[in-house]
C-alpha cells in the first residue's frame, strides 16, 4: 500500500491559486481514492498504479491551465498495510493518550 504525497501549482499566475487548486481537488475527489487534504498538499492511499494515475490526471488538468507547473512528490510504499492514512495518526494519539489538532 502506498501513502503518496504531492503539490502541484501552476508557476507565473500571480498568488490566488484558488481556482486552480479547486480544479485539481475536483480531479482527486472523483478519482474515488481515499486522500486528505493539508495546507501543503494533499496525501492519497491505495496501491501504486491508482494513486499515480490520480497525480497524472491532476498533471493534465494543470496542463490546461498554465504553461509552467511544479509537482512534488513523496512516497512512502508499506506491502500489505491499508488505511494507513487514518491508522498513523491514531497510533501516535494512542501512544500520547490524547487526541492531536487535525
Amino acid at each position: 500500500m502506498v501513502l503518496l504525497e504531492f503539490s502541484i501549482s501552476p508557476t507565473g499566475k500571480g498568488e490566488s491559486l484558488s481556482e486552480d487548486v479547486a480544479a485539481i481537488l475536483n480531479v482527486i475527489d472523483n478519482s474515488g481514492v481515499p486522500y486528505q487534504l493539508t495546507p501543503m498538499g494533499t496525501i492519497l492511499e491505495g496501491e501504486w498504479e491508482e494513486v499515480i494515475s490520480v497525480v497524472t490526471n491532476c498533471f493534465h488538468e494543470m496542463e490546461k491551465r498554465a504553461n509552467r507547473i511544479g509537482l512534488h512528490l513523496k512516497v512512502d510504499y508499506r506491502k500489505g498495510e491499508n488505511s494507513r492514512l487514518k491508522s498513523k495518526m491514531a497510533k501516535v494519539e494512542n501512544i500520547l493518550g490524547k487526541e492531536l489538532n487535525k
